[in-house]
């Protein structure tokens, strides 16, 4: 089926061309620059390890957000209309019956992969949409067939759950104001939202700029890779720090959230939307995707755990959730199915690949040791204020809401409960989040450690 997949993807790619006039070229981000093909190790090197990065292939890291596509063919119209109009239609609770409406399209007329993104982003917000209309009240059991078979057709091509990730509401869901200019706030959009206003846009473009700030720590990742096979340490130490540069910049980006996202208009209007349907208290079952299949299906909701960026750092670093902390292990590898395909292949491909961390022990070389470090300890210091954030925009809001709700002589609703301990990905986000950080710091190098390997 895979191949089947990557075949119907080449054609449509040829068709769009011949449609477009689209030429291969290099893109613009993986989103603000990574722009390269290499392919490191051999069998004389390392055998059986190949990392490749190429720019060209549809939905590699380069290609996933090159030349964003915002117009289907005018048969999709009926998708593309209701999407664009989410807000209102949710707020109106018009949206299930405008969806009653729709007639069931055919998949064939979209050409290429770019199309293929935008009508899943489309139909996904629908979906979420769809489901969390009345909030935590009242959820639907079944998905129509309007929606479920379009989506999972195209889901299928993509290799993606059917259900809106990371990858969707992030890093497919912008466009430039003006072409030519920066990738900022004030210079960006997005192409489908939520209820929630400004603060709804605010949140899904600052975590695109958390991405975007780190392009030259993944651009490095070869680089390191590189200098490992042949024991370049002078080019390893300043890739290295590139990486660690990278990492404080995503830092600093994260702190557009408090300018653009207010703290209660993210928990009582957006974050239910990112909602999935898997350990979910409010969908215990699941839901039927009506037309596709029979029984109800489980799908964890977009968070941040599904960002390839963090999982690349990760398991360049060593960086192992596991033990003690069993279940981050479990879920961030689940994760990896939410990701789009050629990011879960360059992840996994760096993991078969050489130990930076044993290699860095292995030189005793005390500036490498320091240069990693310095990764870690800002990969700890990101996770640190990802914490903070949830304090200020999950934590805090909930309380308030529970305060309201006895004030009022009411008991507190189930599902502001539910939601104020588990995220959107359906973990209990608070000690999930501390514990990947405390794992993260645990990850540094000691002296004693590089002299046992030395000697």
């Amino acid at each position: 089926m895979g191949r089947r997949k990557e075949k119907m993807i080449q054609k449509m790619e040829e068709e769009e061309k011949i449609h477009t006039g689209h030429n291969d070229r290099p893109a613009q981000s993986w989103p603000s620059g990574v722009s390269f093909k290499l392919t490191l190790g051999s069998a004389a090197t390392t055998p059986g390890f190949c990392l490749t990065f190429d720019c060209r292939s549809p939905g590699s890291l380069q290609q996933l957000l090159a030349n964003v596509r915002t117009e289907l063919p005018d048969y999709y119209a009926p998708w593309m209309d209701v999407a664009a109009n989410l807000p209102h239609l949710i707020e109106g609770h018009q949206l299930r019956r405008e969806v009653a409406k729709m007639p069931l399209l055919s998949t064939q007329y979209l050409r290429g992969h770019r199309q293929l993104r935008l009508a899943r982003l489309a139909l996904g917000f629908i979906t979420m949409g769809y489901v969390w209309q009345e909030g935590s009240r009242q959820t639907v059991k079944i998905l129509p067939r309007v929606l479920a078979v379009p989506y999972c057709t195209i889901s299928e091509l993509l290799d993606l759950p059917p259900i809106l990730v990371y990858a969707d509401c992030v890093l497919a869901n912008w466009k430039k104001r003006d072409p030519c200019g920066p990738l900022n706030v004030e210079n960006l959009d997005i192409l489908f939202s939520f209820p929630g206003g400004d603060s709804n846009k605010g949140f899904f473009l600052v975590s695109l700029l958390v991405e975007a700030a780190a392009a030259t720590g993944i651009k490095a990742i070869p680089m390191i890779i590189n200098a490992i096979l042949h024991h370049d340490r002078c080019s390893l130490e300043t890739a290295l720090q590139d990486v660690a540069l990278s990492i404080c910049k995503m830092r600093e980006a994260f702190k557009l959230i408090h300018e653009c996202v207010n703290p209660g208009a993210f928990f009582r209007s957006l974050r239910i939307y990112l909602s999935g349907w898997k350990d979910s208290f409010l969908m215990p079952e699941g839901l039927v995707y009506e037309g596709v299949w029979d029984s109800p299906k489980q799908f964890s909701g977009g968070s941040a755990a599904q960002s390839s960026t963090l999982q690349c750092f990760d398991v360049l670093l060593g960086i192992q959730h596991r033990a003690a902390q069993g279940f981050s292990a479990e879920y961030l590898g689940c994760m990896r199915d939410y990701m789009p395909a050629a990011h879960r292949a360059f992840i996994q491909t760096l993991a078969s690949g050489p130990s930076l961390q044993q290699f860095v022990l292995a030189t005793g070389d005390a500036g490498l040791r320091a240069a990693f470090n310095k990764c870690v300890l800002a990969l700890v210091d990101l996770r640190s204020y990802h914490i903070q954030i949830a304090t200020k925009y999950i934590t805090i809001p909930a309380g308030r809401c529970r305060a309201e709700q006895q004030q009022l002589g009411g008991c507190v609703h189930e599902g502001t409960s539910v939601l104020s301990e588990r995220g959107t990905g359906g973990t209990g986000f608070m000690r999930f989040l501390k514990a990947i950080r405390d794992t993260t710091r645990k990850a540094q190098l000691t002296e004693q450690e590089a002299t046992v390997l030395t000697h």
